[in-house]
């Protein structure tokens, strides 16, 4: 069997930044167990594989894998599956083009927008199909310090203090004080794993984040680190953008009316990614959200399995 895939840059206008993602298109036909195998094969972050949809209604269904396991959704994979099918169909196309599509994924169907460009990279969001949800834990200061190498004084900013999230995948959000402390940081996976909770199957990731960022349009500048997933470090984290969402209702106590944010990760990385969030508030809570980011196909080829 002989199956077209492709590699996009995620998150990113420039090809060799953001997040890579492997597609895999027409993979109906394979199994859970050779899906995982060809994840672990690229070795990305992740794989998304592309078949037909369970309803005539929708564009695809995805299965997304880390190369340990499979997620319910993530965010990277779903901006790159959505520009891949939108290009995929209508290839270079000569005038702007504004697309629906609906995608069938575990944790549920999930909209996305796609727009496409002639000459530009292709853009696509997607509404969250999970809103944050706060779970409960408690955090050592001291340990979150030791696991990631900085002082205790390093660890919050204002009113922002360590919490737990998940809009689909659970994550463990460390505010940090600034962009100084994001780069010192080295991370222990031996000492996170021994802190970090279990929850929805799986032990939590690092997402660090604080205010500000290299790039001065940057709302907040972010890191990821998940050694569960079988991940040292991710560039751009469209998954942990939706979790942070809640926290940064919470602790920014965002007023009533529509809020877009601009994340930044990957930089320490040599990565650079930026993922798009807009948040619509009304009595102080999350309405409606949304995930977004570019993505540029970097390479393409046939998968003989």
């Amino acid at each position: 069997m002989a199956l077209h895939y492709a590699i996009y840059d995620v998150f990113t206008e420039s090809r060799l930044g953001g997040n890579p993602l492997a597609v895999v298109f027409e993979a109906d036909g394979l199994g859970d167990e050779t899906m995982q195998a060809v994840a672990r094969e690229f070795n990305l972050s992740e794989t998304v594989f592309i078949l037909r949809p369970g309803s005539a209604a929708h564009s695809a269904r995805l299965r997304i894998f880390t190369p340990v396991h499979e997620l319910p959704f993530a965010g990277h994979p779903t901006v790159g599956a959505a520009v891949a099918i939108a290009e995929a169909r209508y290839g270079e196309s000569a005038r702007a083009l504004d697309l629906m599509q609906v995608l069938e994924e575990k944790i549920g169907p999930v909209r996305a927008a796609v727009r496409l460009k002639p000459g530009k990279a292709t853009f696509a969001e997607f509404d969250l199909p999970r809103k944050p949800n706060r779970l409960h834990a408690h955090f050592d200061r001291q340990a979150i310090a030791d696991a990631l190498s900085l002082k205790t004084t390093q660890i919050g900013f204002e009113n922002h203090v360590t919490s737990f999230w998940s809009a689909g995948v659970p994550f463990v959000m460390v505010p940090l004080h600034d962009v100084n402390a994001a780069a010192s940081v080295e991370f222990d996976p031996q000492r996170w794993e021994q802190l970090t909770p279990l929850a929805e199957g799986r032990l939590a990731a690092a997402y660090l984040y604080c205010r500000g960022g290299i790039n001065h349009m940057a709302r907040f500048h972010a890191r990821m680190f998940a050694p569960e997933m079988g991940l040292v470090e991710d560039p751009a984290t469209g998954s942990a953008a939706a979790a942070l969402s809640g926290a940064i209702n919470l602790f920014d106590e965002l007023v009533d009316g529509h809020h877009p944010i601009l994340i930044e990760q990957g930089v320490e990385m040599g990565r650079p990614s930026f993922i798009h969030l807009h948040l619509d508030i009304a009595d102080g809570e999350i309405t409606t959200a949304r995930i977004g980011g570019h993505a540029v196909k970097v390479a393409e080829g046939k998968l003989a399995i």
